[in-house]
């Protein structure tokens, strides 16, 4: 998937084929206590598939017989050199770039299932762009998204329970990160159902606004 870096002189397309997408669940303090969670004591990771990928502008596809399939706006982590078991303070310095991303979520399927896999990884179920931007300081963005134009999400990722450095971190001690391979950062408070005909928005502080439509699953 082509995608645009923009850095502070240059801007380059990006060929995005990453080996792998980590998630990152119950990361937002609101989020948690939205879910009924308590806060983990160390990052909940999930993956999913390359081919749940569409950029923005792309339809998401919501499958029919579910009573809930939900957004999830993300920051992104976009990885720009091989990681493997890299220290919080060298972790920044692996970074491409920042992105937006939309976790879509069948929450029937995550409870059922108790692991993620099928509930996270339908095709079409992880937008993300509209762009990559590269120098960003990840600690305090701004992060909303809207559906229909209604604002449902609006939170900073100074709420995040593990901050972006240690995510990177603690994912590279249990598997190398490669070139293109992304970490979605978790969401904030404020998730719910998506149905076709709508129109979700996920924008970030300094990288711009992701939009896609959603449809019924051929």
């Amino acid at each position: 998937m082509l995608v645009s870096v923009e850095r502070a002189s240059s801007r380059e397309q990006f060929d995005l084929v990453p080996s792998k997408i980590i998630g990152i669940g119950v990361n937002y303090r609101a989020h948690a206590v939205e879910m009924g969670k308590g806060l983990p004591e160390e990052p909940l990771m999930f993956l999913k598939p390359r081919s749940s990928l569409i950029p923005d502008g792309g339809a998401i596809e919501r499958p029919a017989g579910y009573e809930r399939v939900d957004y999830e706006g993300e920051l992104g982590v976009v990885i720009g050199q091989r990681a493997r078991r890299i220290s919080r303070e060298q972790s920044l310095a692996y970074v491409l770039g920042f992105t937006c991303i939309n976790d879509v979520t069948v929450r029937d399927l995550q409870k059922k299932d108790t692991q993620w896999t099928r509930a996270k990884g339908f095709d079409t179920f992880c937008p993300l762009g509209p762009r990559i931007v590269a120098g960003l300081d990840p600690s305090n963005l701004r992060i909303q998204t809207r559906v229909n134009g209604a604002l449902k999400q609006d939170s900073t990722t100074a709420d995040l329970i593990f901050d972006v450095p240690t995510l990177i971190a603690f994912v590279s001690q249990h598997m190398t990160l490669e070139v293109g391979d992304v970490i979605s950062t978790g969401t904030p408070s404020g998730v719910g159902n998506l149905t076709p005909g709508d129109v979700v928005e996920v924008e970030i502080e300094g990288i711009g606004i992701l939009r896609n439509s959603v449809i019924a699953r051929p």
